[in-house]
């Protein structure tokens, strides 16, 4: 039995980024109910030299993103991290993030296994992938060191959530 690359990423970042939202939302939720300033939650970290909540956030989406345009052969959408400092511009994001990849047709990305990917062109960091392994071992792997280090954020931080609230709706 074979797996498509698209039936392997597409749904699978969709599935991801839609927790990731509902995640947040049950922080929102659970900073009013408390009292609790958002930002503490935005701004909270596992330990002090990893990024905070809302770049882990933001990184989920931008590999969700690359690495679903790149297989495609697409440009890959800029989206100004800036913007996002809200709960609420977090989940927008999120949105046009599932909105940006369940938009590329599978016949898109199937079929890329070889397509040549690379990373960081013509500088020390150039990494080059064909597009089974870029998927593989690389872009899967960064997009849930993301999406679990925001989940364990929250549940560091005394947000009552378990694997369910993380595994989302496929």
């Amino acid at each position: 039995m074979t797996i498509s690359l698209h039936a392997a990423s597409v749904p699978v970042f969709k599935q991801m980024l839609n927790s990731l939202s509902a995640l947040l939302s049950k922080a929102e939720e659970h900073a009013t109910a408390k009292s609790i300033e958002p930002n503490a939650y935005l701004q909270a970290r596992l330990f002090p030299d990893m990024f905070p909540l809302i770049r882990q956030v933001q990184i989920a989406g931008d590999f969700a993103r690359g690495v679903s345009a790149r297989l495609a052969g697409l440009d890959v959408p800029k989206v100004d991290d800036s913007l996002a400092t809200t709960f609420a511009d977090l989940r927008t994001m999120l949105a046009e993030t599932v909105a940006f990849i369940d938009g590329i047709p599978a016949d898109k990305i199937n079929g890329q296994e070889a397509r040549e990917i690379v990373l960081r062109p013509g500088t020390p960091k150039e990494r080059k992938f064909n597009g089974q392994d870029y998927l593989l071992h690389f872009g899967l792997p960064q997009f849930f060191f993301h999406v679990t280090t925001t989940y364990a954020i929250l549940r560091h931080n005394g947000i009552e959530i378990g694997k369910r609230d993380y595994m989302g709706n496929p």
